[in-house]
């Protein structure tokens, strides 16, 4: 199994920096093949313009959309966003390593996907949802939270976790094709203790040992 494991945390010795290289040691222990993009690391751009393509469509207006689907048909993404499509493209299991912010992505992060997921390359023409072009591969969100478990639950303070996590896995994941794996939520690691946060360690490393068999959570279901 091929994995790529695309992080967004700028600080390696935080919590999401643990999990990220726990990731990686436990995947290849079990043979498998990871590649990662660490965004920080990678300096990413995540600003998406023009700086996309080498090519154009149309010089006068600019659309996304139309210049992706341009750049599609005629090999013309920027290397930085051609190289992280094939890690997608290549792989069989793509984990998202991430801290909440503001109920949702990370900004480089979330410019990775505005970039990344290009129209005509990865969605379009009925290629949706079970005819995604990402049919066939698995999809992961491993995430933290700044708040304790209590006020992510329906009714808390920040409401339900798993429909603030809705528009990334469905609107995005499932959405361009992937089957999505249950999240893998860590809440509020800088409040609990060093034992508590090495056990999170190791029931991550746990699961990742037997992801192989592990099935996609009910579209339902988020």
């Amino acid at each position: 199994m091929t994995t790529i494991i695309v992080y967004a945390h700028a600080e390696p010795r935080s919590f999401n920096g643990a999990l990220f290289q726990t990731a990686q040691e436990t995947l290849r222990a079990a043979g498998h093949t990871v590649v990662t993009s660490d965004l920080y690391a990678m300096k990413f751009d995540p600003v998406s313009d023009r700086r996309n393509f080498t090519t154009v469509k149309n010089s006068e207006f600019f659309k996304q959309q139309i210049e992706e689907m341009h750049a599609t048909d005629v090999g013309g993404f920027a290397p930085d966003v051609e190289a992280e499509l094939r890690k997608m493209e290549a792989c069989d299991l793509m984990i998202w390593q991430f801290p909440i912010w503001w109920f949702g992505l990370p900004g480089i992060l979330k410019g990775w996907a505005d970039r990344v997921f290009a129209m005509g390359r990865t969605y379009g023409g009925e290629r949706f949802y079970e005819n995604g072009v990402f049919k066939g591969k698995r999809a992961l969100l491993s995430v933290t939270t700044g708040g304790p478990e209590a006020v992510y639950q329906k009714g808390g303070w920040n409401g339900d976790i798993h429909a603030i996590l809705r528009p990334i896995q469905r609107g995005i994941l499932r959405f361009t094709g992937w089957s999505v794996l249950a999240p893998n939520i860590v809440f509020a690691p800088v409040r609990v203790t060093d034992e508590e946060r090495h056990t999170c360690l190791k029931n991550w490393a746990a699961r990742l040992r037997a992801i192989d068999s592990e099935a996609p959570i009910e579209v339902g279901e988020y």
